[in-house]
């Protein structure tokens, strides 16, 4: 793999566009660049988390929402009564919402939002989290009921995801270009291939936002990124993509480097409906083939947690079973020999265009070609990804990073992109979305993990660490990611 490293000239000319000083941002602006620009704009409709990254809380809130610490609290709901068998669900909503378009926000909003998402005809990205919703009762202007065909001790949790915002019928057919929502800020303009604007919402029905007006910038180059941030074309660069070049952040007066925690999962996704992947013992062979230490170290610079399975290290029901598929060449070979390859075979190796997708992609076809899968990489841009890969499963091979929280539930449908069909794992699935007890919860997804390790559904990396680098005046920025979203409703400049 190269690493890049900058020419002397340019190196100079960064740094001398530094020491003059690039133009200040208004106290009541702020630039943050990112390395995806969004397919479209619509959260309900696609697996793209760059939607959520621009507009999650910014510009569409939910029933609830998740708050920097991965806490669930009140959103659009002010306070929800649930009955006492856990089927029923009465949410109260804050009075005086208004969408962007001046129209008002009310219960046959939410009940047009959750029937939207469960439909027959839904293009939810997430529509498992809507499936056990029986009905939704439209009570009074601002009361809506919603009736469950089974307890689900993951609703709220579930209700603030981005999939489940709150969207309206008079604006839904513009809202992959123009989204309407309720949040603090409204959108202003999308200049496809540059940049996001939003503004504030002088209207908003809760905390004003301080800042007057957002703009997300899109440099999806490493390089360019490190280039934007030390010139101070950008006062943020959210999840930054050149991990190397953190050392100099830190020791530049001018930034403040923010290192913490995702909920992304980053794996080397196999397609299990395909052959040879449909074979156990093949999935078992790649596994043993990465080097997570070599990978962590190469592509992300020492930034990253290993795991062994679907599921966030920082969470307190986490198992470490990443010895189940510690690095073993010879193990592999054995394995695949096994199988009835002894010289291998060869794949597709699919990489969108995030850096530890691309990076990480050039060190695992080495560690897999050591053992005799030659992986022919594939760099596809993020709309041919969705396509391809999570739409159209056409694929062998894979990296990415799952950036939904507490997702596991995801191998628990047949028709996901990786296609793992476990009854055993669906049931099991299904007794925990039916159990409220935080012990037993805790008991079942600690088998949940186990079974996927077993299985080597697909091969566990490492957890994405969340990678922040802004302008030292910037505060109220998320340090943790329990959601894929820039949530700029509490940023601000120092005084």
């Amino acid at each position: 793999m190269r690493i890049f490293r900058h020419p002397r000239g340019l190196a100079s000319a960064i740094t001398l566009v530094a020491a003059l000083g690039a133009a200040p941002a208004l106290a009541s602006d702020i630039t943050v660049a990112m390395q995806l620009e969004p397919p479209h704009l619509d959260p309900t409709s696609a697996a793209a988390g760059a939607i959520d990254s621009v507009l999650y809380s910014n510009v569409f809130e939910g029933l609830t929402r998740f708050m920097g610490d991965g806490s669930v609290v009140p959103g659009l709901a002010e306070s929800w009564d649930i009955s006492d068998d856990g089927l029923s669900y009465t949410f109260h909503l804050h009075d005086g919402v208004k969408f962007h378009d001046g129209t008002t926000m009310d219960a046959e909003d939410v009940k047009f939002s959750l029937d939207r998402a469960r439909a027959a005809d839904s293009a939810n990205a997430q529509k498992a989290l809507f499936a056990d919703i029986a009905e939704v009762t439209v009570v009074d202007p601002l009361t809506v009921k919603v009736t469950l065909s089974e307890p689900n001790g993951s609703f709220l949790f579930n209700m603030a995801w981005g999939d489940a915002v709150i969207v309206a019928p008079e604006s839904i057919e513009g809202i992959k270009q123009h989204p309407v929502g309720t949040g603090a800020f409204a959108f202003k303009e999308w200049v496809q291939g540059d940049k996001i604007v939003l503004d504030k919402n002088p209207a908003y029905w809760g905390t004003p936002a301080k800042l007057d007006e957002v703009t997300f910038k899109f440099i999806s180059d490493p390089t360019a990124a490190f280039a934007a941030v030390m010139a101070e074309d950008v006062d943020v660069f959210s999840m930054f993509p050149a991990p190397e070049n953190l050392p100099m952040f830190e020791a530049d007066p001018r930034f403040q480097v923010l290192v913490g925690s995702t909920e992304g999962e980053t794996i080397l996704a196999m397609n299990n409906k395909r052959a040879p992947f449909d074979n156990k013992l093949v999935r078992e062979a790649v596994a043993h083939a990465i080097d997570r230490k070599a990978l962590i170290d190469g592509a992300m610079f020492g930034y990253g947690t290993p795991i062994g399975t679907h599921f966030a290290p920082h969470n307190p029901a986490y198992v470490d079973l990443t010895a189940q598929s510690a690095f073993d060449p010879a193990l592999s070979k054995k394995l695949l020999a096994e199988a009835g390859l002894p010289d291998g075979f060869t794949t597709t190796l699919h990489l969108p265009p995030p850096s530890y997708a691309r990076r990480g992609g050039e060190i695992v076809a080495a560690q897999l070609a050591a053992v005799g899968i030659k992986a022919q990489i594939v760099n596809v841009e993020w709309a041919q990804w969705l396509e391809t890969v999570f739409k159209g499963k056409d694929f062998g091979l894979t990296i990415i990073s799952h950036t939904e929280p507490m997702d596991i539930g995801i191998y628990a449908r047949p028709d996901y992109y990786f296609g793992y069909d476990n009854p055993a794992f669906q049931d099991l699935m299904k007794t925990l979305a039916a159990t409220t007890d935080p012990a037993k919860r805790t008991e079942l997804l600690q088998q949940a993990q186990k079974i996927i390790a077993d299985d080597y559904v697909n091969g566990y990396l490492f957890q994405l660490p969340a990678l922040t680098v802004a302008k030292a005046g910037v505060q109220g920025l998320w340090a943790n990611a329990p959601t894929q979203a820039t949530d700029l409703t509490a940023v601000s400049w120092a005084e």
